[in-house]
């Protein structure tokens, strides 16, 4: 027999979604089968399995060990996990790879670094998923309670995109910033150098039109089938040079957010991002890996700032979380003449 002790993490889950997660391998009409015999029970008392879980409920599981380790992703009698999955001890370096700007029961923002997957790409990736999970998981080795629920990611950047990442720790705290997200309930500010000198604020708005077969998009003026509305907004801050060309670092408001879009957007209109082989100039590339050591694009997802509407959770409203510049941008800002102090004031 197990019993697992449900956490603020699982609770508002119903009770058979959460035994097929715990037993992914069993199929659901084993579920029912052992709920109706009670060799499944719900705080002592038989259950349907449509009960919504509360913390501190206990499930009682009056099957042998082979069964349940039969039914998850796990070798009976061991720690060994099947290929696909991890184990804490498989990812080093947590606290380096999450620098936490902000952390409650419910929410965790990270300072994502460049090179650095927000989600897997394939199965056997270690994304920032992973190392969420991981560090959630480090911190609840020793309590005596068992949750099956995954910590998700509320928004996603490129690989070789640096900043800011939300995620869920409970199920309460990703479905409320998945909405807020999903309803525009907060602004995004972005900070990247461009090739030219761009001289005042601009509000673009156009078409993406995706090209899943290159991995890439394009931005036209007029609505095509497949196409979806995107609009970016941009301010000048600063001005650098390297010889006689001329940059500018910008702060990116993304209205929508779609992939690629603040770079796809950015060259449509002559400015591509510096260090941007998919969407920038190849000369202006160069320059950058040359002076820099720069091989991507240099975007950093810098600001988030929440809004006062009733969808937002009173503690979060007019909330505003940065997240500071990594090493390589503001080097290459001081290499071009650009003063990064600036940006703290």
């Amino acid at each position: 027999m197990q019993v697992l002790k449900i956490t603020s993490q699982d609770e508002g889950q119903r009770l058979d979604k959460f035994l097929c997660k715990f037993m992914a391998e069993a199929p659901k009409s084993f579920f029912y089968k052992m709920l109706r015999k009670k060799n499944i029970v719900l705080n002592g008392k038989k259950a349907e399995g449509m009960e919504r879980l509360v913390k501190g409920d206990e499930i009682k599981l009056f099957l042998s060990d082979e069964t349940i380790a039969g039914f998850r992703k796990k070798l009976p009698g061991t720690d060994t996990l099947l290929p696909g999955s991890y184990n804490i001890t498989d990812i080093t370096n947590i606290t380096n790879i999450l620098d936490i700007i902000y952390e409650d029961n419910d929410i965790l923002i990270i300072n994502k670094p460049a090179g650095v997957l927000s989600q897997k790409a394939d199965k056997n990736d270690i994304s920032v998923v992973e190392y969420i999970n991981a560090y959630l998981k480090k911190q609840t080795a020793n309590e005596d309670n068992y949750t099956v629920f995954n910590a998700g990611i509320c928004n996603r950047l490129d690989r070789n995109t640096s900043g800011l990442i939300v995620a869920g720790k409970t199920i309460k705290g990703l479905q409320s910033m998945n909405s807020i997200f999903k309803n525009r309930e907060l602004k995004k500010y972005y900070l990247c150098i461009v090739k030219g000198k761009i001289d005042s604020a601009e509000r673009l708005d156009g078409y993406l039109v995706k090209n899943s077969r290159h991995n890439n998009v394009t931005i036209t003026q007029h609505e095509t089938e497949g196409s979806s509305r995107v609009i970016t907004e941009y301010t000048p801050l600063q001005y650098g040079k390297i010889g006689s060309n001329i940059y500018t670092l910008l702060k990116v408001h993304l209205v929508t957010g779609k992939a690629h879009q603040i770079r796809a957007h950015l060259k449509s209109t002559g400015h591509p991002l510096a260090g941007d082989a998919k969407y920038g100039h190849k000369d202006i590339y160069q320059i950058f890996k040359r002076e820099f050591g720069l091989k991507h694009q240099l975007l950093h997802a810098w600001r988030l700032e929440f809004g006062t509407s009733g969808n937002i959770p009173e503690k979060y409203q007019g909330m505003v979380f940065e997240a500071p510049l990594p090493e390589k941008f503001t080097n290459i800002m001081e290499g071009i003449g650009m003063d990064v102090t600036a940006l703290r004031r």
